[in-house]
């Protein structure tokens, strides 16, 4: 029994051994298995990576968003990340099984702020930098790469001078005036590129755009940041397997608004009723409504493809963009593409960045809005054609329907851009980066007018013209960085970047015109056709230029913990544009921050996030100024005949040299408030600032002799501006299923010419903003020292006599006519051009899968010049067509054209500009597609304003002449006409 017993005894236990083993086997590893998932739609995320919480143990979710994981004993959580996505974690359950659905984060993107040579934690930044990401672009179908961040950036000012012209760009300032003659715009960077070309960008390969607002901030960019700096960093490759995505959309667009000009039927009538003296040609012609192109739709598509490993990470895009105006022959189409390729090696130490960009354009620009004043005002009851069919001309104007028929005008352009960057982590914290570009741009413009064509029967003798005009730059940059960071005691943190800049940049056109062809054939491909060639009158031109920038900078930022940070920035930059006595300058800036929520007498205030106190000053230039601006240069005199008999040309001077042209220098102080509360429901920033430029530009009178012409080029004035902005970010709902916010930004500045005469140089007032049209009326803007710019000079309205005849108010208040006033002591400012405050509003909100967004923008507190009503809202303009005002408004006018104060109204608007609804399409389980988003936008759907004459969100707000509702082509102002458009768009993800 004994044995028996022992026997099953040592089985027993046996068998209860390998219990335990297998136990203990269980609990040291088990497989875990699930899928990962996108949110909204519920669509596979592939990529993602599952890892065990406090171990190495992980693995990537496959194609269809599905993993396997074996997991050790003791493991309690699973951790799943993926760039650009919130970070989850799950517990291990008994179960075996963990899914989970990621959402997109948002805010982890904006969490860090791309600044000059580098990115910051948004909350270490010590300077006005607003970054905006490509979730709160604009969605109205970009014609240019700023269009998407328009009204959305306090104290940016972007308009489009051309309207929707196709091919005009935007006009862009930031916080005001900075300079007479140099250049007002903000630096464009792109991926590290300067004066990065906005035609190789494309709204959807654009990840995000920041623009430094500061002198603290823009300093480390010099003399070209003195109108601030706008980062665009474009999207690269993510780790994962292959990424497509399509983008298109498609958009119409109507007419929203055109001057009020009598009809053909109601100019027919006034001429029956002897109102209007004039014979009725018996036609009833919309002349205007001849040009638009109502049959125009434009077309944009976009595909993307992206992917990457541990190692290497690519994107490659390619588009085609169709853009069709709102006028006849008026277009540009274009394609291109993208390559950016990102890799490591040398054990993650070596990365490398290569970025290539192209794009093949083409451009009708035959109409450009100009020809609109003339067939606004052409005789109604007229027609284009005679009555043989033929078109029908007349020496006092222009038949534009013609035009469009029997002239060309196009561009045919191709830009490109390479850039590459190299970095190599050295040792621990220090890391050499070399970074190198080329942007060539090149364009061809071609025109030709038919033999049979109003122009060449009126100024060729019917022998057609045809010109050619040919410009290529090159712009080349080098710039090796080092930077150096530090942690001590993870208190200290020190971040150092300094560096070398070499930019150089060549210009060269060449341009040809002839006429006195005997047959359209060649157009504009063949000039020596022409016979004025052989009789010397044709036309020949061409030029080259260049010039080389060179810099030294260096940056340094400490932070305290997250409670003080500094910055301090120090560029030496040397031009050749500047003289011989001034070619190098320096740029200084530092800036502080403090963030007051990590201080013991706010940490009880649980209702602060953040609470940061920030202050910088910083030194900018400008070097936007003409090459070889310092130097004496020659230009052709006349020919003249030799002893010898043979006529030669002669030379010389035709600019003065000025060797001790240097730098206008901006500097900048700027206080601001970083805010957020009721855990990020509220966030946003407030900012003060005041810069004074001084050193100022500008052409002056000079001496002849010791001068050799009897104009110099000197730094004499100084501009002082003063602004305040302030964006507020609310959450005002934020339920499981519904979410509602609000997007404020504000901006109001003033700038004064504080400075503009000294002992040598003298000048009593600046006059800016020719009028044009008819009679010479001279210009609108007058600035004075010590007065505001933007300011329009001129006649103070007094009424009209009983003749219909103008009256002006003299400085002593008395009245009298125009020819009885004195422009220096009876003239007055009758109104500012420049609007005193900016406005945005944006409300988004998301049900589900429905997305709204309306979006609000305006300009208050100015006045416009409105020129129409000027030469249109009078008598004086029969028989040709007029504004009905003149029969109303104006019925007892009958006198000559004047500028005064009687045209000058209000231009203060707020506009419904963008209004898009969108639907995430759910794809549950689906292997192919990974995500879709339909969307419908409408675009200037109503514009609330009292003024009477175009578009005002049209008339220039920037620069030395703002605020002339022009009806030519001069001062960059097209009379381009007002529309509304309505898109559809989709995005695909596979």
């Amino acid at each position: 029994m004994k044995r028996g017993f022992s026997f099953l005894s040592r089985v027993c236990l046996h068998s209860l051994w390998m219990l335990l083993l297998s136990l203990v086997a269980v609990s040291q590893s088990r497989t875990i298995t699930g899928k990962v998932t996108e949110t909204p739609g519920n669509t596979p995320l592939p990529g993602v990576t599952v890892q065990v919480k406090g171990s190495t143990k992980g693995t990537q979710t496959g194609p269809d968003g599905t993993y396997k994981l074996e997991v050790p004993q003791g493991a309690t959580t699973l951790v799943f990340t993926f760039v650009g996505y919130k970070k989850e974690e799950l517990p291990i359950t008994a179960s075996g099984t963990a899914n989970v659905s990621l959402s997109a984060d948002v805010t982890a993107l904006k969490d860090v702020v791309v600044v000059g040579y580098g990115t910051q934690k948004k909350s270490e930044v010590t300077s006005a930098v607003t970054s905006i990401t490509s979730e709160d672009f604009r969605q109205s179908g970009a014609r240019n790469a700023l269009d998407l961040v328009q009204g959305k950036v306090a104290g940016l000012q972007i308009s489009r001078l051309g309207g929707t012209n196709p091919n005009t760009g935007v006009a862009i300032q930031l916080r005001g005036v900075t300079s007479l003659t140099g250049s007002l715009s903000p630096l464009v960077v792109i991926d590290g590129i300067p004066n990065g070309n906005l035609d190789l960008l494309q709204q959807d390969d654009i990840e995000s755009i920041s623009v430094l607002k500061d002198g603290s901030a823009a300093a480390i960019y010099g003399t070209q940041a003195n109108g601030g700096v706008i980062l665009v960093t474009t999207k690269r490759g993510k780790k994962g397997p292959a990424r497509v995505d399509y983008n298109t959309y498609f958009r119409k667009e109507y007419v929203q608004r055109r001057p009020d000009f009598l009809s053909a039927d109601e100019f027919a009538a006034k001429i029956a009723s002897g109102e209007i003296i004039a014979e009725d040609k018996g036609h009833r012609t919309d002349f205007v409504d001849l040009l638009v192109n109502h049959a125009n739709l434009s077309q944009y598509h976009n595909l993307a493809v992206s992917g990457g490993n541990e190692n290497s990470s690519y994107r490659a895009s390619m588009y085609y963009q169709n853009l069709e105006g709102i006028l006849k022959e008026n277009a540009r189409r274009q394609y291109g593409g993208r390559i950016s390729i990102n890799s490591k090696g040398l054990n993650d130490r070596l990365t490398t960045q290569i970025n290539l960009a192209t794009n093949f354009n083409k451009a009708n620009r035959l109409t450009d809005g100009g020809n609109l004043a003339g067939y606004y005002a052409f005789q109604p009851t007229y027609s284009p054609y005679n009555a043989d069919g033929s078109w029908y001309f007349e020496t006092t104007s222009t038949n534009e329907l013609a035009r469009l028929y029997q002239q060309t005008n196009m561009r045919q352009q191709q830009t490109t851009s390479g850039d590459a960057k190299v970095t190599l982590d050295l040792i621990k914290g220090l890391k050499a980066s070399l970074f190198g570009s080329l942007q060539r741009d090149s364009w061809t413009d071609g025109a030709y007018a038919d033999l049979a064509s109003e122009l060449s029967k009126e100024s060729y003798q019917g022998t057609g013209y045809a010109s050619q005009n040919n410009e290529m730059s090159n712009k080349y940059a080098l710039e090796p960085t080092v930077e150096y960071n530090i942690s001590i005691n993870n208190k200290h943190n020190i971040t150092a970047i300094g560096g070398y800049s070499y930019r150089y940049e060549v210009y060269q056109g060449f341009n040809a015109n002839n006429y006195g062809f005997v047959n359209d054939r060649f157009e504009e491909n063949n000039l020596n056709a022409g016979n004025q060639l052989k009789l010397g009158k044709a036309g020949m031109g061409s030029y080259k230029n260049d010039n080389t920038l060179v810099a030294f900078f260096g940056r340094v930022n400490y932070a305290f913990g997250t409670k003080y940070m500094v910055s301090a920035i120090l560029r030496r930059e040397g031009s050749s544009r500047f003289g011989a006595n001034n070619k190098w300058g320096n740029f200084p800036a530092i800036s502080a921050g403090w963030n007051l929520k990590e201080e013991s007498f706010l940490s009880a205030a649980s209702f602060i996030d953040q609470l940061k106190l920030r202050a910088g000053y910083g030194v900018t230039g400008n070097s936007g100024i003409n090459n070889y601006s310092s130097l004496v240069t020659m230009g052709t005199g006349g020919n003249y005949i030799n002893p010898d008999g043979v006529w030669r040309q002669t030379y010389g001077p035709n600019k003065n040299p000025n060797p001790d042209l240097k730098w206008e220098k901006k500097a900048e102080l700027n206080v601001g408030v970083d805010y957020g509360f009721f855990r990020g429901r509220l966030t946003g920033s407030v900012d003060v600032f005041t810069r004074k430029t001084s050193d100022v530009l500008e052409s002056f009178t000079a001496q002849l002799p010791p001068f050799v012409t009897d104009n110099v080029y000197a730094n004499v004035g100084t501009l002082k501006s003063n602004g305040f902005e302030i964006t507020i970010n609310s959450t005002n709902v934020d339920m499981k299923d519904f979410r509602w916010t609000t997007d404020v930004a504000f901006s109001t500045a003033t700038t004064k010419l504080e400075k503009f005469s000294n002992s040598l140089y003298k000048a009593t007032f600046k006059e800016y903003a020719e009028i044009g049209g008819f009679g010479a009326l001279g210009k609108a803007i007058r600035t004075y020292e010590g007065g505001k710019l933007g300011n329009f000079y001129g006649k103070r309205f007094a009424g009209l006599t009983q003749d219909g005849l103008w009256q002006f108010y003299k400085k002593d208040g008395t009245k009298a006519s125009a020819d009885q006033l004195n422009s220096e002591t009876d003239f007055a400012v009758i109104g500012n051009a420049i609007p005193k405050y900016y406005l945005s509003v944006t409300n988004s909100f998301k049900y589900k899968n429905w997305d709204l967004r309306v979006f609000m923008r305006g300009r208050m507190g100015y006045q416009v010049l409105n020129t129409m009503e000027m030469f249109y809202g009078t008598k004086k303009q029969l028989p040709n067509n007029v504004l009905h005002s003149a029969f109303t408004k104006n019925a007892a006018l009958k006198d000559g054209y004047q500028y005064s104060s009687y045209y000058i109204e209000n231009g203060g608007y707020m506009k419904l500009d963008e209004v898009t609804l969108g639907y995430n399409v759910p794809f549950k389980g689906n292997k192919y597609i990974r995500n879709m988003r339909i969307y419908f936008t409408g675009g200037n759907l109503a514009t609330i304003t009292g003024y009477s004459g175009n578009d005002p969100d049209f008339i220039k707000d920037t620069g030395l002449n703002p605020g002339i509702d022009a009806l030519n082509t001069t001062d960059n102002r097209t009379p381009y006409m007002s529309t509304r458009s309505f898109m559809f768009g989709l995005n695909v993800g596979f």
